[in-house]
């Protein structure tokens, strides 16, 4: 036994035949499986780009959310979307549509001192109403029609854009003044609201101010973004006019 064991030799040859011949089977199926997720790609690339030619010959334009950059919740592209000669008119909208979201954010952070210093929990949740749907409102209600309006030049979007953006400066007015009317005027950071607390809770006052200067600037610089998107569409009633006139010439 012990002979035969010592006459025994292992063969350094079959053994490394044998590692290679199984890392080639390993890399055959390795080849195997990326090819055929290289195949499942190509199907998908070639369906999508189907679907998109589909779409661009049916007139629907396919949006790919991109913005916010970290957590894309909506497509919002001004320099791609809206013609050049338009696209300082869409900035300008998108900055009164940011406005609107800082005077209100502004807005919550004054009623929030007011409660501190007493003023009941009332109307902090009102101005918490006011934020939770107006953001949201502002963007479906009139910033987003005026996107498609300046993007397609449809009228039915530009009428939307008017009808629900005069409903948004009235309310800048409203919660600049703040009227007494309702929790006397408080879950609003408006003038009056602002002058009532100053003499009592001078902190609570100033941030009211603050407030009231925010919703006055929105109002300002809403009141120019309708009268240039108005005089745009002047402007186009008239190309179009002058276009008509000389196909019939």
């Amino acid at each position: 036994m012990t002979g035969r064991d010592e006459g025994d030799e292992v063969n350094p040859f079959a053994l490394a035949s044998f590692c290679i011949g199984f890392s080639n089977l390993i890399l055959k199926k390795t080849e195997k499986e990326l090819q055929a997720k290289e195949a499942e790609l190509q199907r998908r690339e070639q369906d999508l780009k189907r679907k998109e030619d589909a779409a661009a010959r049916a007139g629907v334009v396919i949006e790919v959310k991109n913005w916010p950059t970290l957590f894309p919740l909506i497509h919002h592209d001004i320099a791609n979307d809206i013609p050049i000669r338009l696209q300082r008119l869409q900035y300008t909208a998108f900055a009164t549509y940011l406005g609107l979201v800082l005077a209100l954010f502004w807005n919550i952070i004054a009623v929030t001192t007011a409660w501190i210093k007493g003023e009941g929990v009332t109307i902090w949740l009102l101005a918490l109403i006011y934020f939770i749907s107006g953001v949201p409102g502002g963007y479906v209600l009139w910033y987003r029609p005026l996107y498609r309006a300046l993007r397609s030049d449809s009228a039915v979007s530009f009428g939307w854009y008017f009808l629900f953006y005069m409903l948004h400066i009235f309310f800048c007015v409203f919660a600049a003044v703040a009227p007494p009317f309702v929790l006397k005027g408080k879950s609003l950071a408006g003038i009056f609201p602002a002058m009532d607390m100053l003499s009592s809770q001078a902190l609570v006052g100033i941030f009211y101010f603050i407030g009231f200067a925010f919703f006055c600037l929105e109002f300002v610089v809403s009141m120019w973004a309708i009268q240039q998107v108005y005089y745009e569409m002047r402007r186009d009633d008239a190309r179009g006019g002058a276009m008509r006139g000389v196909m019939i010439i």
